[in-house]
């Protein structure tokens, strides 16, 4: 493996203005052959990054955390993939989202649109922001018949990480942590509430890599949810929220993996998961995870597509290949200081195929 020439084409990327920084790890069979940082944390302060550095991870959200909660809700006969949602939470018997089930939120089929500004009605509301949000969900006109077609959605996550809520009497940051990451030994994986943000800005102090300079917060944000509805409830959603290193999604994906391998787990369901990672019609999302698309993908062209990952919208991004047993794992701060920046989305794919050709 030439690591210069990895090496030299994230450079350049920061050169050409794609990301002010970036951290990118690489592992075969688990060991990690590559994990280097490179460029900016934060611009403004000229702090360089470094390699356990920890990213607003976003969407990445989406399947490290609330797929994952869910997948031993179901584990424990708590929940069930066919459960209608109208069983699960009262609020929603009566509406055209009674029939929507668990396994269409995760598929992005249950008709939600794929997004809506909730947080500039939430922020005005002096009430319960979570409780506020999660009527405006209960009100939300469906854009399509539950199960019709697949439109990625952040509310329907909005509403999974209600439903973890409603079953366990637990947040899902709380969830998650007691039933995934601390016996998997993860440490640096972690929501940060608006409550406890002081306590971790102690703990990790020049660690956490700068997102966007918000034009309504009117400050440049650091330890703070960069998307503004998982922010406005307080920074746990189950879209968004995740914060963490490579080093500890690496773990958590190598776990992932092992299940999809039937090689041992300490914490994660095999036939769950390979459930979970099963396609259905011609969708190139499934149960929490996306898959490589037919053209443009950004895993690049050497992913096979049996092949698992996410993207997340502050520039991170995670693919594993159960046919190579390949993970590689690009943290970026793309959206620093702006969020209109968006030439990863071309650098992705190419990326990722320089570094199959080195390692395959």
């Amino acid at each position: 493996m030439d690591r210069q020439i990895i090496s030299n084409s994230i450079e350049k990327a920061i050169i050409d203005g794609i990301f002010p920084g970036a951290v990118l790890l690489c592992s075969v069979n688990e060991k990690i052959i590559f994990h280097e940082s490179f460029g900016m944390a934060d611009i403004f302060e000229k702090r360089r990054m470094g390699k356990n550095y920890i990213f607003d991870l976003a969407s990445l959200t989406k399947p490290l955390a609330t797929t994952l909660a869910l997948s031993k809700l179901i584990e424990n006969n708590q929940i069930f993939l066919n459960q209608r949602l109208e069983s699960i939470i009262g609020e929603f018997k009566d509406t055209d989202k009674a029939d929507i089930t668990v396994d269409m939120l995760l598929r992005h089929t249950s008709g939600f649109p794929a997004y809506r500004e909730y947080y500039k009605k939430t922020v005005k509301n002096s009430g319960n922001p979570r409780q506020y949000l999660r009527r405006l969900l209960v009100n939300e006109p469906l854009e399509n018949r539950p199960g019709e077609c697949q439109v990625y959605s952040d509310l329907g996550f909005m509403i999974l990480s209600w439903i973890i809520e409603k079953v366990t009497c637990q947040r899902l940051d709380h969830f998650v942590s007691k039933q995934i990451y601390l016996p998997l030994e993860i440490n640096d994986l972690f929501f940060i509430d608006l409550d406890s943000k002081d306590k971790i800005f102690k703990k990790y102090q020049q660690k956490i890599v700068a997102t966007q300079q918000c034009p309504w917060r009117h400050k440049t944000l650091v330890g703070e949810a960069d998307d503004d509805n998982a922010w406005v409830v307080g920074g746990v959603e189950g879209h968004a929220g995740l914060f963490g290193n490579a080093y500890s999604i690496h773990k958590l994906c190598c776990e992932i993996l092992n299940a999809l391998l039937d090689k041992p787990t300490k914490v994660l369901s095999h036939d769950i998961i390979k459930t979970f990672v099963q396609k259905q019609k011609s969708y190139d999302m499934v149960a929490g995870f996306d898959t490589p698309s037919q053209t443009d993908s950004s895993s690049g062209t050497c992913f096979s597509q049996s092949s698992i990952g996410h993207l997340g919208f502050t520039g991170t991004s995670f693919w594993m290949d159960p046919e190579t047993s390949v993970i590689i794992i690009l943290l970026t701060n793309r959206v620093h200081p702006l969020r209109s920046n968006d030439g990863i989305k071309k650098f992705r794919g190419q990326i990722h195929d320089l570094i199959c050709s080195q390692i395959m």
